[in-house]
C-alpha cells in the first residue's frame, strides 16, 4: 500500500462519558481512514474540564497515531494544530526514534529521517502548578510498578494506581495493593486488525508514550499531581545500531523520551510537574531486590508480555521468553529458590532448554533481545551473585568468557546513578526507601 502523507483531521471529547475520538487519514491513491477511541475515567464530582486537558489531548492525538502510521509509513506526517517547538520535537522523536525497531524489522530507513510538520502560530499555555497533588502511579502488573507504589505509600503520599486497559493481572495487583485505582480504555480502530491479517506492515510502537499521555490527561481531569512511572535506568540502553541510528525496543521508556515528553507537556499544557520515573536511577537488578520486600504480590505479579497480549494472553508467566528469563535471573539473588519457583510456577534454572535464551541475556551469541529486559551487565552481575549448581547456572558460568566477568561490576549495577527528572521531594522519598 502506497501513501503520501499522514493527516490528523480532528478529535472530539465528550466530558459526560470521558470518551475521546481521534481521526486519522493515510492519504494517497487509495486513502485509508481510522478512528481511535480513548475513554478516560470521569471524575465523580463532574468537575469542569480544564483547558490543560484539551491541550494534553492535542498531544495524544498525534502520538497515538503511530498505530496507524505503521500500516504504510508515509514519508510526510502533518500535525493538525500549532504546538510549541518542544512539542514538535517530541512528535518527531516519537515517529522516528520510537519507530526505529519497526523501521529496522521492515527495512524502512526513511522512517528514521522523518520530520513531523507542524503549523506555525503556537501559543504557550498558562502555567499550572500541579506538583503538590496526589501522585497518579502507573501500574503495569510487574515488579517495578509495585515497588514504586509501595515507596509512595510508605512515604504517606497516598498514590492513586492507574492503568490503561487493565487485564486480570493488573486488576489483581490493584486488589492486592488495597488502593482505589483509576483506569482508562484505549480501543484501536478494528480496521487495523483486518489490515494486519491481510498483510499490512506491522511492528513495535512506542506504546509507553501513548499510555503516559493518557495518564497525564486523567491526572489533569481528576485534579491530581504528577504521573509517576517506574522506568528504570536500563530502559535507555539500545539493542543495536542500524544505519547510524540507535534502535531501542524500550525507547519510550528511556530517559531521553521522558525528557521530551515532559518538555512537550509543560510547553503546550502548562503543567509544572507532569511526569517522571521514580526508579530512573536504579538498575533492574536493584529494583528486583526492592521487590523482594513485598511478598503480598507474589501470587499476582507478572512481567511477562504474553500475559498482556490482546489476543490469547497467557495466565501470568509463560516461562519461556526473554522477559520471564530476565526477571527470574534478576529476582534470584534476592529470594530463596522456593519462593521464586512459586512466583513463576516453575524453576527456570532446572530446565536446560532455557540455556540459549539466558545466553542472549548475557550478551553471548546474539544482541540483547527486543524485549523490556535489563542490560547485559545486570544479567552477568546477577549470575555472579548465584553460587548453587542448578544445571542452567553451571552451563552459563562455563559459557561466559573471563573478559565478560571482568567488565561486570556489582557496585556499578547496584549503585543509583545516571540522569533523572525526579523532583527533589520525591528524590528524598526514594533515598529513604533505599
Amino acid at each position: 500500500m502506497q501513501f503520501d502523507v499522514m493527516r490528523f483531521p480532528s478529535y472530539a471529547f465528550d466530558p459526560s462519558t470521558g470518551v475521546a475520538t481521534f481521526d486519522y487519514v493515510l492519504d494517497g491513491p487509495s486513502p485509508l481512514s481510522f478512528t481511535e477511541t480513548i475513554t478516560l475515567p470521569v471524575p465523580p464530582d463532574a468537575r469542569e474540564v480544564p483547558p490543560a486537558l484539551h491541550r494534553v489531548l492535542d498531544l495524544l492525538h498525534v502520538v497515538a497515531g503511530v498505530s496507524y502510521f505503521k500500516v504504510g509509513a508515509p514519508r510526510r506526517i502533518v500535525a493538525p494544530k500549532p504546538v510549541p517547538p518542544a512539542a514538535a520535537e517530541f512528535f518527531t522523536a516519537v515517529y522516528t526514534k520510537g519507530m526505529a525497531e519497526y523501521a529496522y524489522r521492515n527495512q524502512l530507513p526513511h522512517v528514521l529521517e522523518a520530520v513531523v510538520e507542524v503549523p506555525g502560530g503556537a501559543v504557550l499555555a498558562d502555567k499550572q502548578d500541579n506538583s503538590g497533588g496526589r501522585p497518579l502511579s502507573a501500574v503495569g502488573g510487574g515488579k517495578d510498578s509495585i515497588v514504586t507504589l509501595e515507596i509512595l505509600r510508605a512515604a504517606g503520599l497516598d498514590p492513586v494506581p492507574f492503568s490503561v486497559n487493565p487485564n486480570p493481572v493488573i486488576k489483581n495487583v490493584n486488589a492486592a495493593s488495597g488502593l482505589d485505582a483509576l483506569a482508562a480504555r484505549r480501543q484501536l480502530d478494528p480496521r487495523l486488525f483486518e489490515l494486519n491479517k491481510a498483510g499490512a506492515l506491522n511492528g513495535h510502537i512506542p506504546v509507553t508514550a501513548i499510555n503516559s499521555l493518557i495518564a497525564i490527561a486523567t491526572a489533569v481531569w481528576h485534579g491530581l499531581g504528577p504521573v509517576v512511572m517506574s522506568n528504570e535506568r536500563s530502559a535507555s540502553d539500545p539493542n543495536l545500531i542500524w544505519n547510524g541510528h540507535e534502535v531501542n525496543h524500550q525507547w519510550s521508556k528511556g530517559v531521553a523520551a521522558e525528557g521530551l515528553l515532559r518538555a512537550a507537556v509543560t510547553a503546550h499544557a502548562g503543567l509544572t510537574e507532569p511526569y517522571f520515573s521514580l526508579l530512573r536511577s536504579l538498575s533492574e537488578l536493584h529494583i528486583a531486590q526492592l521487590y523482594a520486600r513485598h511478598d503480598r504480590y507474589d501470587d499476582v505479579v507478572t512481567s511477562c508480555n504474553k500475559a498482556f497480549k490482546l489476543h490469547d494472553p497467557t495466565a501470568r508467566w509463560c516461562g519461556d521468553c526473554p522477559k520471564c528469563r530476565f526477571v527470574f535471573l534478576a529476582m534470584a539473588p534476592a529470594m530463596d529458590r522456593a519462593r521464586l519457583t512459586r512466583i513463576f510456577g516453575k524453576d527456570l534454572f532446572a530446565d536446560p532448554a532455557q540455556i540459549p535464551g539466558f545466553l542472549e541475556l548475557l550478551g553471548i551469541d546474539a544482541h540483547k533481545p527486543f524485549e523490556c529486559v535489563g542490560e547485559v551487565e545486570e544479567s552477568l552481575v546477577a549470575l555472579s551473585m548465584l553460587d548453587d549448581d542448578a544445571p542452567v547456572l553451571v552451563a552459563l558460568r562455563e559459557a561466559v568468557p573471563a573478559s565478560a566477568w571482568a567488565a561486570a561490576s556489582r557496585d556499578d549495577v547496584l549503585t543509583p546513578g545516571g540522569p533523572t527528572f525526579v523532583p527533589a521531594a520525591y528524590a528524598k522519598v526514594l533515598t529513604d526507601a533505599l
